[in-house]
């Protein structure tokens, strides 16, 4: 196997634990050697892939909205029917219900409180993974315009960040409460707006 191909199997590697690491620890709470440790690299082979922890941070980020976004595609993928209907799958699968693109699998859930205020890379790399998603969206509520199963009653865009900050909001509320009840109602109220 080559060199660089080496490299960056161990660099995904790295970032694969991280993403685990950060899902259950978040960021603050992750130190590097516990990243070291888990990952099995010493402090030198961290340090020439990433500059610093914050840019660890950011490529784990990066990475899984990558991995995030294809299996929210998938997701829509999957299914026949009208882009409302495939929505709404999406909005199952968030909840939770189906497969990977599932709000417990979501570290913009897990982090974007904890690190919004103290680090602008990672505050940034969020940002940029939120209105990914939102585009996503907004393409697959443009689908719903065109196919009829939408009314088009307002901007695609802005449907579609209703409906992804709906859906964060439920994500969020059911961590505190954890009784699936956010996820019931923001499923009711997802058909409401796209119906």
């Amino acid at each position: 196997m080559p060199r660089t191909e080496r490299a960056q199997l161990a660099r995904d590697a790295i970032l694969a634990t991280g993403e685990d690491l950060m899902r259950d620890k978040g960021f603050v709470g992750l130190g590097l050697q516990e990243i070291l440790g888990a990952c099995g690299v010493p402090k030198g082979s961290f340090y020439h892939y990433f500059a610093s922890k914050e840019a660890f941070g950011v490529a784990v980020l990066e990475r899984h909205v990558e991995r995030y976004l294809a299996a929210m595609q998938a997701v829509l993928d999957e299914q026949d029917g009208s882009a409302r209907a495939r929505i709404r799958h999406l909005a199952e699968a968030w909840a939770g219900q189906a497969g990977e693109a599932s709000a417990e699998r979501c570290l913009v859930v897990k982090l974007s409180a904890e690190v919004a205020d103290f680090s602008e890379p990672l505050r940034c790399a969020l940002d940029d993974g939120v209105r990914r998603v939102v585009d996503l969206l907004a393409a697959a509520v443009t689908a719903g315009y065109a196919d009829g199963s939408i009314p088009e009653r307002r901007p695609a865009a802005d449907l579609g960040a209703s409906l992804y900050q709906l859906w964060l909001g439920a994500a969020l509320v059911d961590r505190l409460r954890r009784d699936r009840e956010p996820f019931r109602s923001a499923l009711l109220t997802t058909d409401i707006l796209t119906s």
